[in-house]
Formats: structure tokens, sequence, C-alpha cells
């Protein structure tokens, strides 16, 4: 990996990481474009790298956190099942799954599941009055719900704002407290992968991941803040047309070059 590939996607991972489009599945389908060698230390590149877009919400919405304890106990229930399935499916995700054929397919039925979710939302009034109001039960339910976001091209935010207005949170409480959920499940898998990548550690590689957080937390800070003004005007349905619109061009790139599309 060049220094220019790793800012490439660095830049993707700040942009997409707390969009309901899969930054993960960005990430693979852009490493295949730019025909990168699909090596260990690439895969736990695009994870780690989520470190510096994790500082980026943890500075943005810091005062979330001095409200009350309530707020750390809730986000630790809806965190539990991700961590749990998480550590048991880690290697078989991340040997199977990690592959355009896999992001493509998850970015096709996502895109449809959040425009039919747009619509139903639209009609839906708050539950609750503030994201620290939830239930341990409703969060639980959130959790659970974004265990399908392991799926590479599901995408973490796009499952865990669908389980959020599930529970009753409006579009913008559900967006918000999908940034404070990305908080312990991205530093739980970015860890959890440094420490099993270990070995692949050097001075180069290290330069890398440095670059790769700064870059993460640079775009980070900007493309959250546009999110949440974006999706409080127009809601999920444009990120649905562009989920089906990126899965089908990309299919049919593959197709057209031969691409293997799978590992």
């Amino acid at each position: 990996m060049s220094i220019v590939q790793a800012i490439i996607i660095a830049i993707i991972e700040g942009i997409t990481e707390f969009l309901p489009v899969s930054s993960t599945g960005h990430m693979i389908l852009a490493q295949h474009l730019m025909r990168m060698e699909d090596t260990e230390f690439a895969k736990t590149y695009e994870i780690v790298i989520q470190l510096g877009a994790i500082l980026a919400v943890l500075l943005l919405y810091i005062r979330r956190f001095f409200v009350s304890i309530t707020i750390y106990i809730k986000l630790l229930i809806a965190f539990l099942p991700t961590g749990v399935i998480g550590l048991l499916a880690y290697k078989f995700i991340k040997t199977y799954l990690f592959n355009p054929f896999t992001v493509s397919i998850s970015l096709i039925a996502g895109g449809i599941v959040l425009i039919l979710l747009d619509r139903w939302s639209a009609e839906r009034k708050a539950v609750y009055k503030d994201i620290e109001d939830i239930s341990y039960a409703d969060a639980l339910k959130i959790g659970l719900i974004q265990c399908l976001s392991m799926i590479p091209g599901v995408s973490r935010a796009a499952a865990t704002i669908f389980g959020g207005i599930f529970a009753g949170f409006d579009r913008r409480q559900a967006a918000e407290f999908s940034f404070l959920l990305a908080i312990p499940t991205m530093f739980a898998a970015s860890a959890k992968d440094l420490w099993e990548s270990k070995d692949l550690i050097n001075g180069q590689n290290i330069q890398l991941l440095l670059i790769g957080s700064g870059g993460a937390f640079i775009v980070a800070m900007l493309a959250v803040k546009a999110f949440v003004a974006f999706l409080t005007r127009y809601g999920f349905k444009y990120f649905g047309y562009y989920r089906i619109l990126l899965g089908v061009l990309f299919l049919a790139y593959a197709l057209y070059t031969g691409m293997e599309l799978s590992v």
C-alpha cells in the first residue's frame, strides 16, 4: 500500500463512516478499483483507521457524556450483542465476507431498505424526548440490529439508524445515537484487529496507520455535521438511491472487466 492509496482510503473512511452507505464496503471497492494487493495489512488498515473517525465524533459530542452516567450504561447494553457476536465471528467475517460481491449485494439490499425506511420514518413521531431517555430494552434492540452491520456493505450507521427509528427515535435522534454507539463498537473492533495483526506492524505500516487515522479524523469532523443537516432536510431516500446505483455499477464493472468478485 502506497501513501497515496492510504490517503485515498482514509478520505473514503472519513466521509462514509457515519453515513448509511457502508464505509467498509466503499474501502473494499476502492481497494479493488486501485488494484491494491489484498493483504492482511490492507484489511487491518481499513478497520484500524476508524479510530480517527471515532475521535472526531467523541470531540463533537463530548458534552453528551457529561449529562449522566445513564448514557454510558445504555451504550454498553447496545454494544454488547455486536461485541459478543463479533468476537465469535471475527475470523469468518474477515476471511469470507470481505469481498466486492458481498459488498455490492449488501449495498443494493440496504439501499432498498433505506428507501422504505425514509417513507416509514416520515410518518412516525419520536417516542423519546432525548436520546438519553431510551429504555434499556430498546437500547438492546438497537444493539441486536447493529449485528447485521458485521456483513461488509450493510453499514453500521444504516443498521443502527434503522434500529433507532424502530425503537422510537426520530431521524436526528437515531443518527446521533448511532454516532455515540460507534465509539465503543469501532474502538473494540479496531483494538481487536490491531492486536490480532500485531505481527504485521512495522515502521512503515505504523506510518500508514497514523496518516490514515489522521486523515479520517479531519474528514469525519466535516462529514458528520454535513450528514445531520442533510438528513434533517432530505431524509434517507437519496442514500438508498446512491447505494443501489453504486452496487449495480460495481457489479456491472466487475463483469465487464472480468474482475474476481469473491475471495
